[in-house]
């Protein structure tokens, strides 16, 4: 019987049907089952690879976070822009002769006396009196310049006797009843000299809610104030004020035996504090308050139809600016109590504000508008 070949015994590697070694060729059931292929190593004698691990699951902490920002950006950029689109504009760029155009930006800030928005129980409440009908007459008249020296706050009684285009010698406040915001902006570069470039406006009912979507802000009578006509009656000292308090102490001016000189800087206080706490980070960091002073400051102004929200933006933050210990607030250089601008002083103080000199304003800028001492 011949000799199996040596080989035959890994037939079934091959599965060419050659039996195994001691298989009969001739016997199907007796043959080896078939197998998977071994699991040989790879050419160079390297192992081979195992199965891929599974990929790690990345911890959701990134992601929240990362989503949370961006709602908060989109949050942020929204609000300003709703409340953008909800702002009064009013025409208040005069027609005909006006100064020409002067370096830095001259914003006129206006606050009116005017009732709407209030009802019956919050005009007394704030004991402003009724609703006299017609645009009213403007209790506060402030000039901003802002440019390449300290930014300028300057205050003008609203009892000043100036020439008003149309209506001959007479107070200053009486130009927005005779003709709005573009009769005043007339009057104030006539008499002043100063290109009004922008205008903005709030009414009493505005102050309030500005001031009280705050929280409140700061002011420090210097003197105890008790005062039935602005409604108010306060302790000499700072002490934190709400809108109705604030507003009666910006209209307060029998008490003083300078009056509206008095009323003028009470003006820029409060419109200080006003500003110093919308730039507050809390402002920003609380998202209830930043709606509320969105709704509440946009809700209650008016600007002119040129004013842009950059150049908006710009005269709200440089208000407290102005307040600060780098900027200057003045009142008008007046020659007597009867508040008659000072016939040179104010000029020369004019002529620096138009020209953006307001480094070299001096001894020309005073609180209350009286030569320094």
């Amino acid at each position: 019987m011949p000799e199996p070949h040596p080989d035959d015994r890994y037939a079934w590697l091959y599965d060419d049907g050659r039996p195994a070694r001691g298989t009969p060729s001739g016997d199907p059931s007796r043959r080896q089952p078939d197998l998977p292929p071994p699991n040989l190593p790879p050419p160079g004698g390297r192992p081979a690879a195992g199965p891929p691990s599974p990929p790690r699951r990345r911890r959701p902490v990134g992601r929240i976070v990362g989503l949370v920002l961006g709602a908060w950006l989109i949050f942020l950029v929204a609000v300003p822009v709703w409340a953008w689109s909800q702002i009064e504009r009013v025409d208040a760029e005069p027609d005909g002769d006006r100064p020409a155009e002067q370096p830095g930006r001259t914003y006129l800030l206006v606050g009116t006396d005017s009732r709407a928005g209030l009802t019956e129980a919050e005009q007394v409440e704030l004991a402003t009196g009724p609703d006299e009908g017609g645009n009213g007459r403007t209790d506060t008249i402030m000039l901003m310049h802002v440019g390449s020296g300290p930014t300028v706050l300057l205050s003008i009684p609203r009892d000043s006797l100036v020439d008003i285009p149309g209506y001959d010698r007479t107070k200053i406040n009486a130009a927005y009843a005779f003709g709005g915001p573009e009769l005043l902006v007339q009057t104030v570069e006539l008499n002043t000299g100063i290109r009004v470039d922008d205008y903005v406006e709030i009414g009493f009912g505005g102050l309030v809610k500005v001031v009280d979507s705050l929280g409140g802000v700061e002011i420090c009578p210097e003197t105890a104030i008790d005062d039935p006509l602005a409604g108010i009656s306060l302790q000499a000292g700072c002490q934190e004020a709400d809108g109705a308090t604030a507003l009666g102490y910006s209209r307060s001016r029998k008490t003083f035996a300078t009056q509206d000189i008095q009323r003028v800087q009470s003006q820029r206080e409060v419109i200080g504090s006003i500003a110093g706490e919308a730039k507050s980070p809390w402002t920003v960091l609380n998202p209830v308050r930043y709606v509320q002073v969105a709704r509440a400051g946009t809700g209650s102004l008016a600007i002119g139809d040129n004013v842009g929200p950059i150049s908006l933006a710009r005269f709200a933050w440089s208000l407290s600016s102005a307040m600060g210990g780098g900027g200057l607030n003045c009142t008008v250089p007046l020659r007597d109590f009867a508040v008659n601008w000072d016939p040179e002083r104010a000029p020369a103080l004019f002529d620096l504000i138009a020209s953006d000199r307001s480094a070299d304003i001096g001894a020309l800028c005073t609180p209350d508008g009286l030569p320094a001492a």
